[in-house]
Formats: structure tokens, C-alpha cells, sequence
């Protein structure tokens, strides 16, 4: 549409399948973050949803939008708790590690993106490390970080966020009438209330130190078809309506009896066309 300004809002409007709410929230964050010269505090936004939604893809659409070389600058990092942090008896070496690491970081550049998947397989020891940096304090160790962004990614809430979307579709409301309010109590109950969760007891929620809550919702099959068109054209492939047909009935979906919302997103659709 030309309704866009800028690279990334286009590229939202035009990559990102079925998620109104996740454009809205991630142009509102990163246009008032990039307005401000003096940010009191880095950006931080937490992105929810179940697998295939597009939590990644939209995270490394955004650090294309704001870094030369997207995830391959080198102002751009991106950890997993279950590549870097796998042993639970050395999370202590690990915390110091994180920290030094950021602080480096940030040292090095201010304008630093942190990325950090699987936020709810983290122990909470660890996420403790981050806090210092997200808050609006002056100066932590020495460093002045205001400028950095942290982008946390879970699965946590998406079983909720799906729920909801349930309900609301039963209730003949559209997924474009979704509001955040209608989601975000159930997510924070989800995530931030849960004792399993990362999170949980991790003062990030306390503080109020997450700025925007990004929830996913579930897709529907149009929406994979979209998915398989798309990644058709990526191929270099022909568009043909009855592959994307194939492929959209192939994967799964729930509940079992009205089969609404793909179970796994867009997530198998590459390989099952590369097939």
C-alpha cells in the first residue's frame, strides 16, 4: 500500500503474514526510539507467539532496517540460551561472561542491538545480568548504553495468545480487531506470573523495564498459502495456486475439529516446497 515511510514499515506491510498487531508495536517502538536523541532508557521489546508466527523473521527484518548487514553486523547480537548457556552448573561463569560481554559491546558502540531467543529457557539467574543495562539509570559500569536495543523472543504466551485468538475468532471477531489489551493480561499471566518461565522473579517485570509486548498470533490457512507463495517466488519457482493449495493442507492444524490455525505457523513450509 502507499501507506508506508519508511523501508521497515513497508516491509512489514508487505513480508510479514496475518499479524496487524506486530507492525503496529514495532513501527510505534522503533519510530519513537529513533526520534529520540537522548533516550533515557535502551528499547526493549519482548515478542511472543507460538513457532512459525514470525518472532525471528521480524527481528531480523528490523536489525536489516537499522544496521548495514542486518544480523551480520557486527553491532548486532544474537544469543540462545541452549547454544551458550547449556550447563546449568556453570551459570556462574556464564553471568559474568553476559555481562562482560554486553558492557564490551556497548562500549565498543552505544546504537548495539542485543538479540536473545528462546527467552524461556533461560535461567533467571542469567536474565538478572541484563537488567542493569535495560533500566534508565546514567551510567552502568562505566558505560553509557541508552541507545541499545534488546529484543527478547519466547514461545511463552503463545499457548495463551492462540487461545485467545480462538475465542475471539468463535466470536466472529477479526484477528485486524484484536487489540493488545485484549491479549496482554493473559500473556503476562503466561509468562511473567509463571514460575517455570525465565522471567519469573526476574525483575525485568517488576521494573517495567519491557517497553512493548509484541504478541503473535496464530495463522490461519490463507495465511500459509501466502507463506508458500512467497517462498516460491524466494525459489525463483513457479507460482502455481494448487502447490501453495498442497503444501497449505499438508501441515497440521487445531483445534482438532474446526481446523483454524496452522499448529507450526509458517515454519515447514521452506522445506516442504523445496520438496
Amino acid at each position: 500500500s502507499g501507506q508506508c515511510s519508511s523501508g521497515l514499515e513497508c516491509d512489514l506491510a508487505v513480508n510479514l503474514v496475518g499479524q496487524p498487531l506486530v507492525r503496529q508495536q514495532v513501527m510505534k517502538g522503533v519510530r519513537e526510539f529513533l526520534k529520540n536523541q537522548n533516550p533515557v532508557k535502551p528499547l526493549v521489546m519482548s515478542f511472543h507467539g507460538s513457532t512459525g508466527t514470525g518472532k525471528t523473521y521480524v527481528s531480523s527484518m528490523l536489525v536489516r532496517y537499522l544496521f548495514r548487514g542486518g544480523l551480520q553486523s557486527p553491532y548486532v547480537h544474537h544469543f540462545s540460551p541452549i547454544l551458550h548457556f547449556p550447563h546449568a552448573e556453570r551459570i556462574e561463569q556464564y553471568k559474568e561472561n553476559l555481562k562482560r560481554w554486553i558492557q564490551g559491546n556497548l562500549t565498543n558502540c552505544g546504537r548495539s542491538a542485543f538479540l536473545f531467543d528462546e527467552m524461556d529457557k533461560m535461567h533467571p539467574g542469567l536474565i538478572d545480568v541484563i537488567i542493569p543495562f535495560l533500566g534508565p539509570s546514567w551510567v552502568v559500569y562505566g558505560t553509557n548504553y541508552r541507545k541499545a536495543i534488546f529484543i527478547f523472543i519466547s514461545n511463552a504466551g503463545g499457548e495463551q495468545i492462540n487461545e485467545m485468538t480462538l475465542d475471539l475468532w468463535r466470536a466472529h471477531k477479526d484477528r485486524e480487531e484484536i487489540s493488545l489489551q485484549d491479549l496482554e493480561p493473559a500473556i503476562s499471566k503466561a509468562v511473567f506470573e509463571n514460575p517455570q518461565s525465565g522471567f519469573w522473579k526476574s525483575g525485568i517485570i517488576n521494573e517495567h523495564l519491557i517497553d512493548f509486548v509484541v504478541p503473535f498470533l496464530p495463522l490461519k490457512r490463507h495465511h500459509v498459502k501466502q507463506c508458500v507463495v512467497a517462498e516460491l517466488i524466494q525459489q525463483n519457482r513457479e507460482v502455481c495456486p494448487d502447490v501453495a493449495q498442497e503444501v497449505a493442507d499438508s501441515i497440521p492444524y487445531f483445534p482438532e475439529e474446526e481446523k483454524i490455525f496452522s499448529s507450526t505457523g509458517c515454519k515447514t513450509v521452506a522445506s516442504r516446497v523445496s520438496i
